[in-house]
């Protein structure tokens, strides 16, 4: 059986987009299917790997209940459900829906089986959207920037995660936290390292994602970072945090 897992955090610009397409790629080159659920609306995913607005079925018509969750094969082991600027207004057509928040838990069941993980990159706020993707995963993954703003709103997040545990999904964790755009040269970096570790303890994973300008470049050639550049400090960085992924279960 698949592990589910959100990429979340309401704070934007943290990278979160960026992670859950090289670790989703750096998975499927260590041997695992993944399949990518791009459920914000800005689609960046989506366009970061080359899917444009013409996508014929996205996670839009999923969530209306026109058709079943439609993977897009980008590489052998690696699918994507691309978004649409449509689903934005999802959430106001979803308002008198019984049972709202358990329709991407429902239609990620039917394909489950097919996957060894399935990542979920969710909008940067606290929406229905996001709580759909809390309770149809197992565990929630929350990069943090190595910036001193990343720290505020940490307390928000755990609580929300504890709210759903208890309402909602009884099986959602917290199952790791990475730092992103780190430079430990920068004193800044190292203090902010400090202070997450400190907070989250045992959940935060020992790599640390260094920012490149590699980073930035991928999505404008519409491929992850390990077919732009394999051998770049990014690349090693996200297949380091890959493995320690695999090395949890």
């Amino acid at each position: 059986m698949s592990k589910v897992i959100s990429v979340s955090n309401h704070k934007g610009g943290v990278g979160k987009t960026t992670s859950t397409i090289n670790i989703g790629a750096g998975l499927s080159l260590l041997g695992q299917r993944v399949l990518l659920i791009d459920l914000d609306p800005q689609a960046n995913l989506s366009i970061s790997l080359g899917l444009g607005a013409d996508q014929d079925r996205t996670i839009y018509g999923t969530i209306k209940g026109d058709y079943p969750l439609s993977p897009v094969s980008i590489l052998d082991r690696l699918d994507v459900v691309p978004s649409t600027l449509d689903l934005s207004g999802a959430e106001v057509e979803l308002i008198g829906e019984p049972g709202r928040e358990m329709i991407l838990k429902e239609a990620i069941e039917l394909i489950r089986g097919q996957y060894d993980f399935i990542l979920i990159d969710t909008p940067p706020s606290l929406g229905l959207l996001t709580i759909n993707s809390l309770v149809a995963s197992q565990e929630i993954y929350i990069p943090l920037q190595a910036h001193y703003l990343a720290l505020q709103g940490v307390a928000k997040i755990t609580e929300v995660v504890d709210k759903i545990s208890k309402r909602l999904n009884r099986d959602l964790t917290i199952g790791g936290v990475y730092i992103t755009q780190y430079n430990g040269r920068k004193v800044l970096s190292r203090d902010i390292e400090t202070a997450i570790s400190g907070y989250f303890k045992d959940k935060v994973f020992k790599t640390r994602l260094r920012d490149t300008i590699a980073l930035a470049e991928a999505p404008v050639q519409g491929l992850d970072i390990f077919r732009y550049s394999p051998k770049s400090k990014a690349a090693e960085d996200y297949l380091s945090l890959c493995k320690e992924i695999l090395s949890k279960l």
